[in-house]
């Protein structure tokens, strides 16, 4: 499981971008768009820090 989950948070994350660079390009509201953005960036981050070795 700790394998796969990184991998799904970055899966995740590269999602919500297409689709924030979707919304954006469909002329959504300023709001959705930061919001979907925001995800990306809180999945891309848990991700990333899912990889640092910690003290087990």
């Amino acid at each position: 499981m700790s394998s796969v989950l990184p991998v799904a948070l970055f899966a995740l994350a590269g999602i919500l971008v297409g689709g924030a660079w979707s919304m954006h390009r469909q002329a959504a509201s300023r709001a959705g768009v930061v919001l979907v953005g925001v995800l990306a960036l809180l999945s891309a981050a848990g991700g990333a820090l899912w990889l640092i070795p910690g003290g087990e």
